[in-house]
């Protein structure tokens, strides 16, 4: 899949032979449902796929502010380790064993860095970075430390930057112009295309529950592709696709999705 940038500054997806889906499809968390979540595993299984289009991953600061790749805030449910991410070191985080939770066979498996993953794709797919904040700064560090390592691995037309704090996102587009981004949305929003035009927002992320026909019609017209997630049912995917295919499924199963659209895993 070719992702280009309008004249008009949105995204624009052209799907090449590989795949028989009009939707794209997202990896939630790398390759969740069959690897540890937010590891190099599972981005590694949705990179080297040719039919899963975009990976979507959390990423947060560590102590002496490396950006990772962890969703949690704690680190008590996907590593063998306690406390806060914020109140460890980069080296302290990598100590720890971010595998052995999902399965034995991923014992050893890490918390990788962002500039790990950035490597990693080199065929250049789509990246959905979600920043993690417990609270929005007004230093904008986690922001500026992303984007210079997104700008030193050429990956400006490659990524999509969301968050659930909106004035992350309102000061990833100022500072970076280029990048695309957009709110993560729980619920059913209000004011949304004053909200989006606000944050100068290129997409909407959206939970998939919340998300009716009349909204995916909205967001077409405005000219926002929508990422609905995280849909595991194959039935629920199948609804939401026939929303339109500027919808975009974002889930921890890709091959379900693949099985319900006929193509192979």
């Amino acid at each position: 899949m070719l992702i280009t940038i309008s004249n008009e500054g949105k995204l624009e997806f052209f799907q090449g032979g590989l795949s028989l889906r009009s939707n794209v499809c997202i990896a939630h968390r790398g390759w969740s449902g069959v690897a540890p979540e937010n590891t190099l595993a599972s981005i590694r299984m949705a990179l080297e796929h040719p039919n899963i289009d975009g990976i979507e991953f959390d990423v947060q600061l560590t102590k002496d502010q490396i950006p990772v790749v962890i969703h949690d805030y704690s680190l008590g449910r996907t590593t063998n380790g306690t406390g806060w991410v914020k109140d460890h070191t980069f080296a302290e985080l990598r100590s720890l064993d971010a595998g052995g939770w999902f399965n034995k066979q991923f014992v050893g498996e890490t918390i990788p860095s962002l500039e790990e993953v950035l490597i990693a794709n080199r065929e250049k797919k789509w990246l959905n970075i979600e920043l993690k904040q417990m609270v929005a700064s007004k230093e904008q560090v986690l922001e500026e430390k992303v984007i210079r390592l997104i700008e030193q691995y050429d990956m400006e037309e490659h990524v999509i930057i969301t968050s659930f704090q909106h004035q992350s996102v309102y000061h990833v587009k100022r500072l970076a112009p280029r990048l695309q981004v957009g709110p993560l949305i729980y619920g059913m929003p209000l004011l949304l295309h004053e909200q989006a035009q606000h944050i100068g927002a290129d997409v909407l992320s959206l939970a998939y529950p919340y998300l009716t026909q009349e909204i995916a019609d909205q967001a077409r017209d405005w000219g926002f592709h929508i990422i609905a997630w995280t849909i595991d049912d194959p039935e629920h995917m199948r609804q939401v696709a026939e929303f339109g295919s500027h919808v975009h499924i974002c889930t921890n199963h890709p091959d379900r999705w693949f099985s319900k659209k006929g193509s192979t895993v």
